[in-house]
Parts: C-alpha cells; sequence; structure tokens
C-alpha cells in the first residue's frame, strides 16, 4: 500500500489492461478544450468582493473540479507502474512567478490540500496563504530548497531522481518526498491568465502521479456573440490520462464541472454536500 493511495482491484477486464497497452502517461493523454463565460466567472468576482468576500478565477476553478470529483471520485485515480490507486486525499499543484533581486523572473511550484468541508472561500484562503509563505524572493519551500540542494553537487540530481522514481515504481517512495512534490498530486492547474498568454495544452508529467492538467487561457472576444455585443470567453484546456476512467465517467464529470462553474453560487457551500444531493437523488 502506497502512501498516498490504495490500488484498485476491483476493475474491468479492459480498465486493468489499459496500463499495459498505454504503459506511458504520455501515451494515455487525452485532449479537451473548453470556453468559459468569463464575463459570468468575473460579474461573480466582483458580487463576492462587494460583499467583502474574496474568490479568484483559480479558487473557483479549483472549487468547481474538487466538487465534480467528491461526486465523480474515479477522476482522482493514479496510475503508477501499470496498476491504477485510488488517492487517498486531495491536493492540487501550481506554479507562481516570483522575482529575484536583480529583477530576473523565478518560479516555485506549490501545493495545496483540500478537504471535503471546503468552499470556495476557504479554498481562497488557502491558496492566498500559501502564496503569502512562498512569496520571498529567495527559495524558501521545502521543494526549492531540495531542488537546490540536488543540483548544487555534481551528478546527484540524476541519483537522487532515479532512486525516487525507483521506489515510486515499487510503491516505496516515503510519504515526505511525496509531500514535497508538486508531481505527486490530484490536479495540475495553471492560470496563464494572470501573464497574458494563450491557452496551451499542458502534458500530464511522467514523474510523479498527475492525472489531470487544466490550463486557463487569457480571456478573448467570443466569436459567437451576437453582431454588436461585446462578449469575452476564457479559452480552458484540459489534458488528463485516460487510463483512469471511462469515457462516459468522465463526460459526467465534466458535465458537473461545467455546471458548477456555471452556478458559482453552489461552491459556497461545503462540496460534501453534493455527496447528500446525490444520496437524495437515488
Amino acid at each position: 500500500m502506497r502512501p498516498d493511495g490504495t490500488r484498485v482491484r476491483d476493475l474491468t477486464a479492459i480498465m486493468q489492461a489499459l496500463p499495459y497497452v498505454m504503459p506511458k502517461r504520455y501515451d494515455a493523454q487525452n485532449w479537451a478544450e473548453e470556453n468559459l463565460d468569463e464575463d459570468a466567472i468575473r460579474d461573480y468576482i466582483r458580487a463576492k468582493r462587494r460583499e467583502g468576500r474574496s474568490v479568484t478565477h483559480m479558487s473557483l476553478l479549483v472549487s468547481a473540479y474538487y466538487r465534480a470529483v467528491l461526486k465523480n471520485p474515479k477522476i482522482n485515480y493514479f496510475v503508477m507502474n501499470r496498476r491504477i490507486y485510488k488517492r487517498n486525499h486531495f491536493c492540487f499543484s501550481f506554479v507562481i512567478l516570483k522575482t529575484r533581486a536583480d529583477g530576473t523572473p523565478d518560479e516555485t511550484s506549490l501545493k495545496v490540500y483540500l478537504e471535503p468541508e471546503d468552499t470556495v472561500f476557504t479554498v481562497t484562503e488557502k491558496i492566498r496563504s500559501t502564496i503569502e509563505k512562498n512569496q520571498n524572493v529567495r527559495h524558501n519551500n521545502d521543494t526549492d530548497r531540495f531542488a537546490k540542494f540536488a543540483f548544487g553537487v555534481p551528478g546527484l540530481a540524476r541519483a537522487v531522481f532515479g532512486l525516487a522514481g525507483f521506489l515510486d515504481r515499487h510503491d516505496l517512495l516515503p510519504r515526505s518526498i511525496i509531500e514535497l512534490s508538486p508531481f505527486h498530486t490530484s490536479l495540475f492547474v495553471t492560470n496563464l491568465a494572470s501573464i497574458n498568454t494563450p491557452c496551451i495544452f499542458h502534458h500530464c508529467y511522467e514523474f510523479g502521479t498527475t492525472s489531470v492538467f487544466v490550463c486557463m487561457g487569457r480571456p478573448v472576444p467570443d466569436p459567437l456573440a451576437p453582431e454588436g455585443v461585446r462578449k469575452k470567453i476564457m479559452p480552458m484546456s484540459v489534458v488528463m490520462d485516460e487510463r483512469i476512467a471511462t469515457g462516459i465517467e468522465y463526460s459526467r464529470f465534466f458535465a458537473e464541472l461545467f455546471r458548477n462553474l456555471k452556478y458559482p453560487e453552489s461552491l459556497e457551500e461545503p462540496f460534501n454536500s453534493v455527496l447528500t444531493e446525490k444520496a437524495a437523488v437515488k
């Protein structure tokens, strides 16, 4: 048993076979793109701001994603060494831009853990506090310090990452390293709109356990808007590991995700309330 998940054994024959047919994560990547209603998202964020509550594009997206995962838990599975695991937590990784003392840009990767009782407001606060702790221009988080050490000794990085990959494949990687690694995550998300960059399709890393990578791109005019109407959309790309869920399961997940984004007020309630709703429907 891994520190971050439990192996799933009650799989159909085809789902068990997929990691052997596609042993690498980059073999199994599927791409999807959706255009979000940027005007509606901004209207919601501004309305909450007038109420004295803080919400951001990222906290809104991650909240909608996690709430959809609670209803569709297979999206939080991952594949390691041709075996499928159920993750025992939910976290997401992202990158922030910092500026060094000499003015050159620098990046650092951060990871935030969420709980079923969270809301869009607590997610916003978790992101804010994590960024605040790591905004120092120095490499001041554990991941940065580890990387600086590993690359500071010739040949050490190759040995360290080779050993980490070996231990990971055999379910022996310590919990402390998994918690340190931004690549061992339920979701990797990037907001390229924050640096005025178009949307891209970002690969899922082969190292680690990232099964889904979401990118928010720079908002653009809606080409389908009626003549004379100024409306903006935000392109969003998703790259996913097809081995963790079937097509219909992904379809249901995305329907729930976009429903949450269309009605963001639902994210103000604890995310696990969706499980109560699901039980009531049954």
